[in-house]
């Protein structure tokens, strides 16, 4: 292969060693995820409290739980809004540049975190009504961060450890995860120790503490911490030099600003820009674009779409499946507060030893398997564990309540031992700069429709708990994952070229002529 033409500042992005600059922005970027995985799934730890705190009837011997619509619209808006934050970011990270709009997504996240835990209303409905509103907004806010984090990192890393570092910043959602139980557990063990009531079979009424209205609050505003923390440095973050260079066309500037952070000096050869803007001259939209990428775009969408369909609805369908299979008490024999104590410790045991290993097995290996391998293994693993489950859901429901919390956790490890985690670095390699930033951003974006199907639908499915619904969703999920599966082969393997190679800017388009994993690039 010969010597790629790029620019004298991208081969010194590509072939440097891993510095100082590139642990910064993998805190930096993964920060981000941190919280976005905490505000997306602390909800979960704390909707059945809502429940019983807001549709309770004194006098009532019947458990408070919310409506179904109501269910599914607290869980669930966010996913919307991190839809069309997506989308929204994504283009104008093109258009104006990653940084510009970085610190926007942040300052959404603190102000409608912090907002939805001050949601109030002199109806149960005004105060849903409004925690809907701001955790919608709340949801615009992290979206943006999906494309805006990994197209930031993938332009700032070197090609030998590209995926590993976009990698560990999309690992950092694993973390926000085990805090997301890990706080609603230790909060809710203190406020029952602080605020003891008898279970609901024993009182209906007392048994919902009323000091457990400010739980919930303060489990949503501690969402707006990290973001907090983070805000600083994310300002002092140089725009990429890869944007700076190839759609500002200033590779001087890009030269100025990388070499600071590199510590070396970096010729800026303004003169190459120039190739770049006449070998990238179409649009998103054009022939041109579908000829070379369609394939890949086509690809990266539906896997992602197929992924968090099964994602999102095994994640926020925790709380209904834990009693099912016992790892949490019946609503019945608890109190408020026990429950979320219970439903938290549970989701916190789930995610630390099924769901955060997994991401972390990626960032060691993707750079040895290579991502499309990872991607192929996760989906037919977590297909066969699923398939298992759900057709002897019965048996391991009595017989053995352990060995399927046991599937349940492995279906996670290779979730993000596979397509959550790929699907997420995928999209980041595979465009041009100049619409990579919109191509992440419409990828994410069809994942988060999944995880709307998934939140909506499936969860609507098995919100009442059944063994037949949960059996059929488990069923239906596993056949989901066999299509992500063959859907898989419409990516090519991005593993150890550069960015530009990959994409085709540096001129050379054999390897996407065909615009899928047929060529020969597609070899791992």
């Amino acid at each position: 292969m010969s010597d790629s033409p790029n620019l004298a500042v991208l081969k010194a992005l590509d072939t440097a060693r891993t510095q100082w600059y590139h642990i910064t922005a993998i805190v930096i970027a993964g920060m981000g995820f941190f919280t976005d995985a905490y505000d997306l799934f602390c909800i979960s730890t704390v909707s059945k409290l809502l429940g019983r705190l807001y549709y309770s009837v004194p006098g009532d011997s019947k458990l408070g739980k919310l409506p179904k619509d109501v269910n599914n619209a607290v869980v669930g808006v966010a996913l919307v809004g991190t839809l069309m934050g997506q989308l929204v970011f994504g283009w104008l990270g093109d258009k104006l540049g990653r940084k510009k709009v970085y610190g926007i997504t942040l300052i959404l996240m603190v102000i409608c975190a912090l907002s939805s835990g001050l949601s109030f209303g002199t109806t149960p409905k005004a105060v849903m009504g409004t925690l809907c509103f701001f955790r919608f907004w709340l949801g615009f806010g992290i979206g943006g961060d999906y494309p805006l984090s990994a197209t930031i990192m993938s332009e700032y890393a070197n090609k030998k450890t590209r995926g590993a570092f976009i990698a560990a910043v999309f690992a950092m959602q694993g973390v926000g995860i085990i805090f997301a139980g890990f706080v609603s557990m230790i909060l809710s063990g203190v406020f029952l120790h602080y605020y003891p009531a008898p279970k609901f079979s024993e009182d209906p009424w007392r048994s919902t503490q009323r000091q457990a209205d400010f739980l919930w609050r303060i489990v949503l505003m501690l969402g707006a911490m990290p973001a907090i923390v983070t805000f600083y440095w994310r300002m002092k973050m140089p725009e990429t030099g890869r944007y700076t260079a190839i759609i500002a066309g200033n590779a001087k500037q890009a030269a100025l600003d990388m070499g600071k952070v590199m510590d070396v000096e970096i010729e800026a050869e303004q003169e190459k820009v120039a190739q770049f803007k006449t070998s990238n001259d179409y649009t998103l939209w054009s022939a041109e674009f579908f000829r070379r990428h369609g394939m890949h775009l086509i690809g990266t969408m539906t896997t992602w779409f197929l992924l968090d369909i099964a994602f999102y609805s095994q994640n926020l369908t925790q709380k209904d499946i834990f009693p099912a299979i016992h790892l949490t008490s019946a609503a019945t024999e608890v109190n408020a507060l026990q429950e979320v104590y219970e439903t938290s410790r549970a989701m916190f045991i789930v995610a630390l030893f099924g769901t955060f290993p997994g991401y972390w097995f990626t960032v060691v290996l993707i750079e040895k398997m290579g991502r499309h391998l990872i991607q192929l293994i996760g989906f037919f693993m977590m297909s066969v564990f699923m398939l298992i489950m759900g057709l002897k859901y019965d048996y391991l429901k009595k017989e053995s309540p352990k060995l399927f919390a046991m599937l349940y956790g492995l279906t996670f490890f290779f979730a993000n031992f596979g397509p959550n985690s790929t699907t997420f670095v995928l999209p980041a390699e595979l465009f041009p700069t100049r619409v990579r930033s919109t191509c992440h951003a419409l990828s994410a974006a069809a994942g988060k429709a999944g995880a709307i199907v998934g939140a909506f639908f499936v969860q609507s499915y098995t919100l009442n708990g059944t063994s037949k619904s949960i059996k059929g969703a488990l069923i239906g999920l596993a056949f989901t994952n066999i299509l992500g599966f063959f859907c898989s082969f419409l990516v090519t393997e991005t593993k150890g070229r550069s960015l530009e190679e990959i994409s085709g800017e540096d001129g050379r388009m054999e390897a996407h002529a065909k615009g899928g994993a047929g060529n020969e690039s597609a070899v791992y």
